[in-house]
C-alpha cells in the first residue's frame, strides 16, 4: 500500500485541470451496513484526501439504499457529507445513477466509486484519481493483483474467481485483458458518462448490472482505461465478507456483458 508521497508524486504533474481546482466526487453506499459504512465515512475523513490531491475540491456523498433505520442521518450530523436517501431498497445499480446524476448538476469532474462495506482503502483515492487528472485515462480500475496491490486474508474460492475465471471472461467478451474486474473500488471521468452509447436510465441497471454495464462500454467504446493497484481489506468470517452470493450474486454482476455482447441489451 502506497504512503502519502508516493500517492502525492503520482500526480505531481502537468494535467488539463491546471489553474482551477479538480472536483471529485468520493461516493460510497450502504443498505443497513451500520459498524462497516461507519467505520468507511470515518476512514475517509480521517485520509485528509484535499492535502494527498494538490489543488482539488472533495465532496463525499453516501447513497443510502432504503436502509430500514435513522443511521445514515446520524452519520451525516456527526461527519457532515451529503446524503441521498432512498424511501425504499431499489439497488446499487439505482443509487448510482443517482449519484452520476448528482455530479452532473454539480459539475464534478471525477467520480469515485467505493464500497461501504470497509473493504477498500481511502488512502489510495489518489492513485485512482491520477490518471484522470493527468489527461490520460477515463476510466482507472482498482486492481488487488497487480503488483503493490494487497488483498489480504481473501477466501480461496473468491481468489480463484476474481483473479482468474472473471477477467478471462471479460476478456473473452470484450477482447481487453484486466487483472481485477470484479473491484467495485473505481474512477470514471464523469463527461464520458453523458456519451449516447451509455443508456443509464434502463430499468434492468438497477441492481448489480450498472457497473459492469459502465465497464463494457468503456472497454469496446474506446475509451482510455487503466489499472492501478489498491488493496481490498477482507474482514473476519464472522462479520460477512460481502452480500454479494458466489456463484448465483457472480451471474448477476457477469451475464449484463453476455447480453450487451449479444445484443440482448444495449
Amino acid at each position: 500500500m502506497g504512503g502519502e508521497e508516493l500517492v502525492r508524486d503520482d500526480i505531481a504533474s502537468e494535467s488539463p485541470h491546471q489553474g482551477r481546482p479538480i472536483r471529485i466526487l468520493v461516493s460510497t453506499y450502504a443498505y443497513n451496513e451500520h459498524v462497516k459504512i461507519e467505520k468507511t465515512i470515518q476512514r475517509i475523513f480521517d485520509a485528509k484526501l484535499e492535502t494527498l490531491i494538490p489543488n482539488s475540491e472533495i465532496e463525499v456523498i453516501l447513497a443510502d439504499d432504503g436502509s430500514t433505520d435513522d443511521f445514515p442521518e446520524q452519520l451525516q450530523r456527526r461527519y457532515g457529507f451529503t446524503l441521498l436517501r432512498k424511501d425504499r431498497n431499489r439497488g446499487i445499480g439505482h443509487s448510482i445513477r443517482a449519484v452520476i446524476k448528482y455530479g452532473w448538476e454539480n459539475d464534478f469532474d471525477i467520480l469515485v466509486i467505493m464500497a461501504g462495506n470497509n473493504k477498500d482503502e481511502p488512502f489510495e483515492i489518489p492513485r485512482l484519481v491520477a490518471p484522470i487528472i493527468k489527461g490520460e485515462a477515463d476510466f482507472v480500475q482498482g486492481s488487488r493483483y497487480l503488483p503493490g496491490g494487497n488483498f489480504d486474508a481473501m477466501p480461496l474460492y473468491r481468489r480463484l474467481a476474481t483473479q482468474f475465471i472473471h477477467p478471462w471472461y471479460v476478456w473473452l467478451l470484450t477482447g481487453c485483458r484486466l487483472h481485477d474486474t470484479t473491484n467495485g473500488f473505481r474512477a470514471i471521468r464523469l463527461d464520458i458518462l453523458k456519451h449516447p452509447r451509455f443508456k443509464l436510465d434502463q430499468r434492468w441497471l438497477d441492481r448489480y448490472a450498472m457497473e459492469y454495464y459502465i465497464l463494457y462500454h468503456v472497454l469496446t467504446g474506446g475509451f482510455r482505461w487503466c489499472e492501478v493497484p489498491v488493496t481490498k481489506i477482507y474482514p473476519p468470517k464472522e462479520l460477512g465478507y460481502t452480500k454479494i452470493r458466489p456463484f448465483s450474486g457472480w451471474w448477476e454482476l457477469l451475464s449484463p456483458m453476455l447480453k450487451l455482447r449479444l445484443g440482448l441489451k444495449h
